[in-house]
């Protein structure tokens, strides 16, 4: 089955729309209705739990201390540049991959407006190691990176957008 690339293109926005917008009600619902500041813990099972925690810094805490200037300028020019791939990218995987890696990295920028900081829930760990903590937007841009990968991998012609 093919579709035409601007069929492709449009559905491959509306699916990576889904990343800003599960992000966007998440926060909203902690932090304005339910009210949560920062400090909350839930612990849901023995490797998981439900938390918040504000990340200054970009993936992984990374450049926390870092001025705040630079790093929109960082985060500017990424977005520019995967902006550009999206752009000139031949085949749907490779468009969806880009749509949720930019809007989940869109719906995190936004929090950077609203609160100076990156809001994350999800807390993974296993006796003393720990997994970094992340959120919904965090989830769409990891999906994003696994379809870019699987097709760069595993693409074939007739896939072409």
């Amino acid at each position: 089955m093919s579709i035409s690339p601007g069929k492709a293109r449009l559905l491959s926005l509306l699916i990576g729309a889904d990343a800003l917008i599960l992000d966007r009600v998440h926060k909203f619902f902690q932090i304005e209705i339910q009210g949560w500041n920062g400090g909350e813990f839930v612990p849901v099972t023995p490797f998981f739990n439900y938390v918040l925690v504000w990340n200054r810094g970009v993936s992984y805490s990374l450049l926390t201390g870092v001025p705040q200037a630079l790093i929109y300028l960082v985060i500017g020019m990424a977005a520019a540049l995967l902006a550009l791939w999206w752009w000139r990218a031949k085949t749907f995987l490779t468009l969806l991959g880009l749509s949720f890696c930019l809007f989940g990295a869109a719906s995190n920028f936004l929090d950077r407006l609203m609160y100076g900081a990156v809001a994350d829930f999800f807390h993974l760990h296993w006796g003393t190691w720990s997994f970094y903590v992340f959120n919904v937007a965090d989830m769409g841009i990891t999906l994003g990176a696994i379809l870019l990968v699987w097709d760069m991998l595993f693409a074939r012609p007739e896939t072409k957008a």
